[in-house]
């Protein structure tokens, strides 16, 4: 009976894959929602003080919505995947800084700001191990 490492090792392709698509889900999303709804998308930037909202909304939907289309097909994934995972450190800090909200609202902000570091810790493996064989990088 093989080892579970020695499945995991033949099943490489298919798990980057899977991480892929579990990764870029939620960029994918809201980035539509962005962009589908761009003066909403500077209003909200607006309210979480953002710099230049405008800039900031326009930013976002193509890190999102792009960036996230592209880390699905496995184009420049490494890459990308890098500078995703800096927008969304840099999204928990400007947009869940839970250290400066009322108490009502810590417990919510804290989660959603370690989700996002969680999410950028998944965004650096992805950098590091590359797309696998079932991407446009094909690597």
């Amino acid at each position: 009976m093989p080892s579970s490492s020695a499945f995991l090792a033949n099943q490489k392709d298919a798990l980057l894959l899977l991480s892929r698509i579990l990764l870029v889900i939620l960029f994918v999303l809201f980035g539509w929602e962005k962009l589908l709804d761009y003066s909403g998308t500077v209003k909200l930037m607006n309210m979480e003080g953002a710099p230049l909202p405008a800039i900031s909304a326009l930013v976002a939907i193509v890190l999102e919505f792009f960036v996230g289309i592209a880390l699905l097909i496995g184009f420049q994934t490494r890459p990308l995947a890098l500078v995703l995972a800096l927008y969304t450190i840099g999204t928990a800090i400007i947009g869940h800084h839970y250290w400066s909200v009322p108490p009502a609202d810590h417990m919510n902000m804290m989660i959603h700001f370690y989700k996002n570091l969680s999410i950028a810790g998944g965004l650096v493996a992805l950098g590091a191990a590359g797309p696998g064989r079932y991407s446009v990088d094909r690597g």
